[in-house]
């Protein structure tokens, strides 16, 4: 069999109707008879929308040949031996009866991968997670969307799943990892649609990850961990350098129990403040990272789309299209769209009262007449006051009790979680702000149509204000006057990176190692979305499985 990828198709080859046309132009780019392809296995496929005029496919494809046909490829066509990926190595390791169970904190993709690799080793790990399972967190989270009260510990950032699960489910990554496959295939095992395995931006959709990480969950168990739901990490007890317990508590009952566990992930995702004070407290290091923020940018996605594909837009083969853009200004500054959500809808995401933040979701058919981006400043460590590593928390939250106060208006003028908007003609002209006539806002509690200078630091604001016109060369249309702008999105990536050696494991602040405790993923600072989290989970998982393995 061989492996056969650059290979360019038609957009009518792409449609699953159309197999035989498919079949001739894979034929065609191998120079080999139709009749020589015995089977062909879609390996990856992506559009090339470059050229508007000539907007198409591009596949990879794995081959087996008739005997006899030697394939005679296109220019530009690569050819080579087909070898498929590896299968994830678990090892089998048999919990110590003298030694405790791993403890996994935050059940998001970092988590749940991490706990799913130990569960299947043998190790029966104990998960706590501090928001609601899956289920009864939908219920939470939309209910606060129609304007009902926020609860601090499930909300969009904080419940099973993590963040991810209320986004677009966007699985495409900048990392380089053989576990980048491992985890596409535990999704598809978990139920997650086949394409996100051939797609060259895979996506889920918010309303299929529900279930997706219903069973991830219930994988866990079924190999032997155990899940809680509504139990914070509230200490953690350390000894000679060393993570002894942990003190949990349980937020339904009240309950505070102390585990004893020399083996703590801390997968806490990047809202977790709290915990991120805690492990300081505990003795943990922690620095400052770059994060970013800034807003949520609303267009028509009829208006993305032909930007992006031009008269080719309303082919049945393209769907809602994305868009991924970056500019530096002037002084070096860099500005970005991150977590673009084609058809969706800008989300009420706060976790803290009297704090207001948005994000972006989308549904598996991105169907929504909306596309949202956010659109971010990068915001670096000397931009903020003193030495703290955890001012860029500070500098979040400060953000988010601004955009809270704009939205709601003078003594209380609005409802809570009112969201400030204004259109991107309004803000680059300087007006207060009148409502857009283009652009519907999704955001679901409401805006206020204001001045986004009014709760945006001066060096954000003016960082969007030059970058606009650069992003609208990029994609024209970007800065049309009648798009809307949300505020604020603080929450694209964690602000403080949690130290750790060669071995996975924290470093104290004294610079001396703080074993057993295994910062991970996104909010420990090791990761940016959900693939990502999910490979650092899996990594830290085999760190965690190898250490138990000397130890026996």
């Amino acid at each position: 069999m061989i492996q056969a990828s650059n290979i360019s198709v038609s957009l009518d080859a792409l449609l699953p109707e159309n197999e035989d046309l498919f079949r001739k132009e894979i034929a065609r780019a191998l120079g080999v008879r139709a009749a020589a392809l015995e089977s062909i296995r879609l390996l990856k496929r992506s559009v090339d929308a470059r050229k508007k005029a000539n907007v198409h496919g591009v596949v990879a494809v794995a081959v087996e040949l008739a005997e006899g046909a030697v394939p005679m490829p296109a220019k530009g066509v690569a050819v080579k031996p087909y070898e498929p990926t590896a299968p994830l190595g678990i090892p089998t390791v048999p919990a110590d009866a003298g030694r405790p169970r791993p403890l996994v904190v935050g059940a998001g993709p970092a988590g749940l991968f991490c706990a799913l690799y130990l569960a299947q080793a043998g190790l029966r790990p104990l998960v706590v997670e501090r928001g609601a399972a899956v289920d009864e967190r939908v219920g939470i989270v939309e209910a606060f969307a129609a304007g009902g009260p926020l609860d601090p510990d499930t909300n969009i950032q904080f419940g099973e799943g993590g963040a991810g699960t209320f986004s677009d489910g966007k699985l495409n990554t900048g990392i380089k990892s053989p576990h980048i496959r491992h985890v596409l295939e535990a999704f598809v095992e978990a139920g997650a649609p086949a394409d996100i395995l051939v797609d060259a931006k895979p996506h889920i959709g918010t309303d299929l990850l529900v279930d997706v990480v219903r069973n991830l969950r219930r994988a866990i168990e079924e190999a032997g961990g155990e899940v809680r739901f509504r139990t914070r990490l509230t200490d953690l007890v350390v000894r000679d350098d060393r993570v002894v317990a942990a003190v949990l508590e349980d937020d339904a009952t009240g309950k505070v129990e102390t585990v004893p566990t020399d083996c703590v992930v801390l997968a806490c995702g990047h809202s977790a403040r709290d915990t991120f004070e805690m492990v300081r407290d505990a003795g943990a290091a922690l620095v400052r990272k770059p994060f970013a923020v800034g807003v949520r940018i609303e267009h028509p996605q009829a208006l993305v789309n032909e930007a992006q594909y031009g008269a080719a837009a309303r082919h049945p083969a393209l769907g809602a299209a994305d868009y991924k853009l970056a500019v530096h200004n002037d002084d070096g500054r860099g500005v970005y769209t991150f977590c673009m959500c084609p058809g969706g809808e800008v989300v009420a995401a706060a976790s803290e009262e009297g704090g207001l933040c948005v994000n972006g979701m989308s549904r598996h058919a991105r169907a929504g007449a909306n596309a949202n981006s956010a659109l971010l400043v990068e915001v670096r460590p000397d931009d903020l006051p003193g030495d703290d590593p955890l001012a860029g928390v500070a500098f979040q939250r400060d953000l988010e009790r601004a955009a809270y106060a704009l939205g709601r208006g003078g003594e209380g003028a609005r409802p809570p979680y009112t969201a400030p908007a204004q259109t991107v003609g309004d803000f680059l002209a300087g007006a207060h702000g009148a409502a857009s006539a283009a652009v519907q806002p999704t955001y679901p509690r409401g805006v206020a149509w204001c001045d986004l200078r009014e709760c945006l630091p001066p060096f954000v604001a003016d960082a969007l204000a030059e970058a606009l016109p650069q992003l609208d060369r990029k994609l024209h249309g970007f800065a049309d006057p009648e798009a809307v702008m949300t505020a604020v999105e603080a929450r694209s990536s964690s602000p403080v990176r949690l130290v750790r050696d060669a071995n996975f494991q924290a470093v104290g602040a004294d610079g001396r190692g703080l074993a057993g405790l295994y910062p991970c993923g996104e909010g420990a600072g090791y990761a940016g979305g959900i693939t990502s989290a999910a490979v650092d989970g899996l990594r830290v998982a085999e760190a965690v499985a190898a250490a138990y393995e000397e130890a026996r």
